[in-house]
């Protein structure tokens, strides 16, 4: 069937905004910053503002957990593995995986953590509210009756695991118990994996996308190198802890578009 050319032209310009519009409204509208993004990638067009939050050792620790493979992207965390299946299989690896030894791989004879071995990367989140609350189970610790909208602030360190007792060790960054000037801290978070990327985002997690998006505001601070840690003190700290963390989560996929990212400064 031939059509007249200028309803041709009139039909292609209008499917062709029917398209841009179906995209649009593919992306979750009248909310804040997104996470997690590319850290070397600083644009961003989301205008919703909110205030940074402070620092860590003025707020108080309310949970660590961590993700099976990098929810962030940045140079030393690249290798892309797919978007994974609910999260899960998804994300991004610290480069040196692909250059670890043998003794490095070695299954070790006992590990508490579910779904993580030598070999694999976690990014592990330190999660800070401004709430008087203790530390404890998932991110509703973070909140009270008394404070249902915090400041959060979550420190974020990409680890590859390996088996090696002279890699970091976890119990050593974690919290039991720690008060610092009557703050709950973790015992210590890496300072020599590079200048934090510091931004104004949301919580992550695969039950968010950019169809359904995280209404939370969370200030991050994201360091930008791989680290290894060892997998028996993981496995140790994944026994026995007092947020009841013993398995990965899965990632939120990578959130690239500039309308739902914060500028980075």
């Amino acid at each position: 069937m031939k059509l007249n050319k200028n309803i041709y032209a009139c039909l292609v310009i209008a499917l062709g905004l029917f398209s841009v519009n179906s995209v649009a409204e593919n992306v979750c509208k009248g909310y804040g910053p997104q996470t997690p993004r590319d850290i070397n990638n600083s644009a961003g067009e989301n205008k919703a503002a909110f205030s940074i939050a402070p620092s860590h050792e003025v707020m108080n620790l309310c949970n660590i957990h961590f993700h099976s493979n990098a929810e962030h992207k940045a140079m030393d965390f690249s290798i892309y593995v797919g978007d994974g299946d609910d999260g899960y299989g998804g994300g991004y690896q610290c480069n040196n995986t692909k250059s670890l030894t043998e003794a490095e791989l070695k299954v070790p004879k006992e590990n508490y953590c579910k779904g993580i071995k030598p070999g694999d990367t976690i990014e592990v989140h330190w999660v800070h509210t401004s709430c008087d609350v203790k530390p404890g189970k998932g991110l509703g610790s973070c909140l009270s009756d008394n404070c249902a909208n915090p400041n959060l602030r979550v420190e974020t360190q990409v680890f590859t695991v390996v088996n090696d007792e002279s890699a970091l060790n976890f119990n050593d960054l974690s919290y039991d118990g720690n008060v610092v000037n009557g703050y709950h801290q973790a015992k210590a978070i890496p300072t020599d994996t590079g200048t934090p990327v510091e931004f104004l985002g949301s919580t992550t997690g695969p039950s968010h996308s950019d169809k359904k998006c995280s209404a939370l505001q969370v200030s991050w601070s994201v360091r930008p190198l791989c680290a290894n840690v060892d997998i028996n003190s993981l496995s140790e700290w994944c026994k026995d802890n007092v947020f009841e963390e013993n398995y990965a989560h899965g990632v939120r996929k990578l959130v690239t578009n500039p309308k739902l990212l914060s500028e980075i400064k």
